[in-house]
């Protein structure tokens, strides 16, 4: 069974998925980035025009095998066939299929109620399921 982590009261969804995914990519993990599909364009601008030395290497799950293969980062607006690999990071409010096929879960979860909800109904399937999500509040944590 994968960690699965709630990171909760995030400011900003995508300006916090850049920092984790730029933490992830400096600890050498390999991520999965699942966003819908309005956010998925805005998401990849903003990896690229991140500040001076913050640069976060990532392709998309569309781009061809071989950059795939290379890329720490991946974003995607439906899942990967190859999940075991990767860290999923989930800026959606669906939960995935089969989140047991990932090593890791983080949940973004904004301030706003209509985030808040549909993440309840998320840790509810998880705990369904048998994992024990962890609770990471953004609010008291210390800035990076």
């Amino acid at each position: 069974m994968p960690d699965v982590a709630f990171h909760f009261n995030a400011p900003d969804r995508l300006g916090y998925a850049c920092r984790l995914l730029r933490k992830a990519y400096l600890r050498k993990a390999r991520v999965f980035a699942w966003v819908a599909e309005d956010d998925l364009a805005r998401l990849d601008a903003s990896l690229w025009t991140m500040g001076a030395g913050e640069f976060v290497p990532h392709c998309r799950i569309d781009d061809p095998d071989l950059l795939k293969d290379h890329s720490p980062i991946q974003l995607g607006d439906r899942l990967p066939d190859e999940r075991g690999a990767f860290l999923l990071v989930n800026l959606r409010h669906d939960m995935p299929d089969d989140p047991g096929a990932f090593n890791r879960v983080i949940e973004v979860v904004t301030r706003d109620e209509a985030d808040r909800a549909p993440a309840r109904e998320r840790w509810r399937q998880y705990k369904a399921l048998g994992m024990e999500p962890q609770r990471h509040d953004l609010q008291s944590a210390p800035a990076d």
